[in-house]
């Protein structure tokens, strides 16, 4: 499954690959696919990374309610507390299981990239 971003054929991997009742969606970054920027903010950035997911998700026949683990990698742990509310607004009754980590990213402008997985079964 892909999202058309130019990244996926670049660099060989697909947004989501769903195996039964499970869907691993790829890491996904903050940018705005509609103009292909980066916007500045954090929190933006995670916005635009959750639309994308749960845009993939429901391509899949997923929905954000189905995640049940999310991995966060930011790129300043200082970010961590801007990061948290924008989650708390998406997440917060669904609560995955979730790691956040701090780390470097492939290009100086991802501030932050997020991983789900969700699974839909009994």
């Amino acid at each position: 499954m892909t999202t058309g971003s130019p990244f996926e054929k670049a660099a060989g991997y697909s947004r989501a690959v769903v195996q039964g009742d499970w869907c691993f969606v790829a890491g996904t970054t903050g940018y705005d696919y509609q103009n292909m920027q980066m916007p500045d903010s954090v929190e933006q950035q995670t916005k635009n990374a959750l639309q994308t997911i749960e845009d993939t998700l429901n391509e899949a026949g997923f929905a954000l309610s189905d995640v049940v683990r999310a991995k966060y990698y930011i790129t300043d742990a200082a970010d961590s507390g801007r990061v948290f509310p924008v989650l708390g607004e998406i997440f917060g009754e669904i609560r995955p299981a979730a790691t956040m980590l701090v780390s470097g990213l492939i290009r100086p402008e991802m501030r932050i990239e997020i991983e789900v997985t969700a699974f839909k079964g009994s």
